[in-house]
């Protein structure tokens, strides 16, 4: 085991890794940048340095800086959490390189699936569902124009290496599609650096449904079962549950195997999430793999009792996963609502600022997942995230009704969150009845 592990992020991911940590015995570090300076879960870990000013790229994402804090502080092992560097492939590489250990996959493993065209290419060999469209990224414009004559609009064009919604286009005829790729293309470049792009049948009414896997480096894979995170804006997500409402036994079990064989195929060690868009009569097909922890992780956690950080630990130590496929069993239900420091009445626009009140709720089967505080200044410089809530009871309909009392003991004063929201979608209709799909909270917002 480690004997200290560098946590290269910040907020509420930043606290989920200390917790772990300190439950395992593991020191930890904290690097953090100017305008996290302060942030009460820093005081939490066994040491703290700053790595720089306010903006991404002077600190979090400065790969030498973090390093540096790493061989100073003597961390053997760098937990990346999600976003920043989480799915940097040369991150992971200078990281073993500095004889650091990653806590996540190999460079190669973040490679083959970080990329969405590599990424299909390994699920057609382990016989995974995918969309049909081009076979790699565009490269003649006639060509791609065939194959999206040949599989029928409307497609979508894709970043090969990001996700988010940027880079990506809906095009319903040739002209839109010539139209379209050079702007995708240019929008890649600037998000990823990398301008490559490609195209793939595009699903009018979808879900998506994700599947949480874990590997280790003995060759396993186990499945922690699916999440339907279909109520989303923009491509961004705002509510999660596992398991997915109203999925066949048999579905579930097909997409939970086939995700699974996917991480084994792709020789991948430490936590993964396979995301699927799953059609009205439930053919799923691959749409890309997360090569990190997901925000949504704790629903996970909720239905099968496994914490998934110490897992990811435990096995990038080395170790083989603690459980067996046969040992995971879904056990009720959990919703997650992302509570984000945004006014959902003004078109969701960032509401940074102090907060003067913060009353978390509690209570059987309520989890809150926050750094935040009473007095804690929400930064305007990173995303707007202040917490997640999550809640867990028997079943689906239990579960809402908890959520519903969970959000009416949430505070949080002054500034504008998703709160409101929040509870206006646990009072929803076609959310109770669990027949949402991906441009479901678009069309609730346009009325």
């Amino acid at each position: 085991m480690f004997q200290r592990i560098l946590i290269a992020n910040r907020g509420e991911i930043a606290l989920r890794v200390i917790r772990a940590c300190r439950e395992l015995g593991v020191e930890c570090v904290c690097v953090y940048s100017k305008a996290d300076e302060g942030a009460p879960y820093l005081e939490l870990a066994d040491e703290a340095v700053c790595i720089g000013p306010g903006p991404a790229r002077e600190s979090y994402l400065d790969i030498p800086r973090i390093i540096a804090a790493a061989e100073i502080t003597s961390a053997d092992a760098i937990h990346p959490g999600y976003g920043f560097l989480a799915e940097n492939a040369h991150f992971a590489e200078v990281c073993r390189d500095c004889n650091i250990e990653f806590i996540g996959p190999s460079p190669e493993a973040m490679a083959r699936l970080g990329d969405k065209v590599s990424a299909k290419r390994i699920a057609r060999e382990a016989k995974v569902p995918v969309f049909p469209g081009t076979d790699g990224a565009i490269d003649d414009l006639d060509e791609a124009a065939e194959v999206a004559k040949k599989i029928g609009y409307p497609v979508i064009i894709k970043a090969s290496a990001g996700g988010g919604g940027r880079g990506m286009r809906i095009c319903r005829n040739e002209h839109e599609l010539r139209q379209n790729v050079s702007s995708a293309r240019q929008e890649a470049e600037s998000a990823f650096g990398n301008g490559a792009v490609y195209i793939e049948k595009f699903l009018e009414s979808a879900r998506h449904v994700e599947v949480q896997i874990i590997g280790d480096k003995h060759g396993n894979a186990v499945h922690l079962y699916e999440r339907d995170c279909s109520v989303q804006r923009r491509h961004q997500k705002l509510v999660e549950e596992a398991p997915a409402p109203h999925v066949e036994p048999r579905r579930r079990d097909e997409v939970c195997k086939a995700a699974a064989k996917l991480i084994k195929k792709a020789e991948y060690s430490g936590a993964a999430t396979v995301e699927f868009l799953m059609d009205d009569k439930q053919n799923f097909y691959m749409l890309e793999v997360n090569t990190r922890v997901q925000v949504e992780h704790p629903v996970s956690e909720m239905i099968t009792g496994v914490d998934i950080v110490r897992t990811m630990i435990l096995v990038a130590s080395g170790e083989p996963i603690p459980f067996k496929q046969r040992d995971i069993k879904i056990r009720g239900h959990a919703i997650e609502c992302r509570i984000n420091a945004e006014d959902p009445d003004r078109n969701f626009a960032p509401f940074p600022g102090k907060i003067t009140r913060f009353d978390p709720p509690g209570g059987p089967g309520v989890r809150m997942d926050t750094h935040c505080v009473a007095g804690y200044v929400v930064p305007p410089t990173y995303d707007s995230m202040i917490g997640k809530l999550i809640v867990h009871d028997d079943d689906r309909r239990s579960a809402i009704t908890r959520m519903e009392r969970a959000l009416d003991e949430l505070h949080i004063e002054p500034i504008k969150t998703t709160v409101g929201l929040h509870r206006r979608l646990m009072q929803n209709h076609a959310f109770i009845e669990g027949g949402v799909d991906i441009h479901f909270l678009e069309r609730l917002l346009k009325k």
